[in-house]
């Protein structure tokens, strides 16, 4: 079997990526967050154009997938206000927020970078690589992909590398945002971007050192619990199995009475201003005990053109068999895409059946191969 290809950059609106199904869309939310009316929107586009599903990213974006008519979408997503007019300029905006942080600190920041990374000097800034915002007492996005993070130590703001265990510490918001940027100009002119076109601030401080004024001795608030669906405060954590949700849930957290719906990287819709979960019916997870939460799938066939093997029926077939504490990841083929990192069983598509690893990653050498799919129940308890 040939290797699955990585392709290295992320789709976007306006450059959107082929899959077997269609066009994949994904749609940046201006910092995350969707009015109600966007959210309706984004639904009717679904439905319209689309496979009628919006799925949530670990990049807090929305995507849609078998999209067949590009220029109606985007027609759709400029007058609603979710489409920046310039493609380069809304490929390099990767800002994730803290979803469940409101107020004024993180919204100027947030508004400052997005500014900032607009400046055609951050044009060949990777397609992956992006700013975190996560300076409350607890860091909610600790385990979130970021490049360059801005957190907190007690009340005060840092600037970290990603791969660097302590910051910078600043004095006041515009500062922590000018080294920010500072940090991402530094990051591309000392080579951390490739030949091809590709580049993470991790990676590229195992070859060089950083510069002294990004080198501090601050560490970050302590990391906060692993966030699950439920109520916290007047926010409402909705999740939905593999991260996909139907243009018709969509539509009722739109008409919940939100005020905002924001994306999270934890594949939920935060749902701000509402007291109590809204009955949005058994499709969406609600609760932190729903055994979905406890297996992971990418698209699979027929979907991704790289998977053999039909992956989410059969992940929440198994969702029962995965014990409480454990973690079922189904991955069509070697790359991981829907957790690219290890778990204590994932099932791997080669050629129609399941390797099985233990304890490890796709790529990781498996214990079992060959399965077929009705063989697998036995094996993930």
């Amino acid at each position: 079997m040939s290797a699955p290809v990585i392709q290295g950059w992320c789709p976007g609106a306006h450059r959107p990526m082929m899959a077997a199904d269609g066009l994949v869309v994904r749609v940046r939310p201006p910092f995350g967050a969707l009015t109600p009316a966007q959210a309706l929107v984004l639904a009717d586009l679904a439905e319209r154009f689309g496979t009628g599903w919006v799925e949530l990213t670990s990049r807090a974006n929305l995507q849609m997938r078998g999209v067949s008519d590009h220029a109606g979408v985007l027609a759709g997503l400029a007058e609603a206000g979710l489409l920046d007019a310039d493609p380069q300029v809304e490929a390099r905006r990767n800002i994730v927020l803290d979803p469940l942080r409101v107020g004024a600190q993180q919204d100027r920041i947030a508004r400052a970078l997005w500014d900032g990374l607009s400046d055609p000097e951050f044009a060949a800034m990777p397609g992956k690589f992006g700013v975190v915002v996560d300076c409350g007492p607890e860091r909610r996005l600790a385990d979130v992909s970021g490049d360059v993070r801005i957190e907190a130590r007690g009340d005060a703001l840092i600037i970290r590398a990603d791969g660097a265990e302590t910051g910078v510490t600043v004095a006041d918001e515009a500062t922590a945002v000018c080294l920010a940027l500072d940090l991402v100009r530094w990051f591309l002119a000392s080579g951390g971007v490739g030949a091809d076109g590709r580049g993470r601030m991790r990676r590229h401080l195992r070859a060089v050192d950083l510069p002294a004024q990004f080198v501090g001795d601050a560490q970050p608030n302590p990391a906060g619990p692993v966030m699950v669906p439920g109520v916290v405060g007047e926010i409402c954590l909705i999740a939905a199995a593999f991260g996909q949700v139907s243009a018709q849930a969509l539509r009722g957290m739109a008409q919940s009475g939100a005020a905002v719906l924001r994306a999270t990287p934890w594949r939920m819709l935060a749902l701000l201003g509402l007291g109590e979960m809204p009955n949005l019916g058994p499709e969406v997870i609600t609760r932190a005990d729903d055994p979905r939460l406890r297996v992971l799938a990418c698209t699979g066939a027929p979907g991704c053109p790289q998977a053999s093997v039909e992956t989410r029926a059969l992940a929440t077939r198994l969702a029962a068999k995965v014990p409480q504490g454990g973690l079922l990841h189904v991955s069509g083929c070697a790359k991981g895409c829907a957790h690219p990192g290890a778990a204590p069983v994932t099932l791997v598509g080669r050629a129609g059946r399941f390797d099985l690893v233990r304890d490890g990653a796709p790529w990781d050498r498996a214990q079992e191969t060959g399965l077929a799919p009705e063989a697998l129940a036995d094996k993930i308890g």
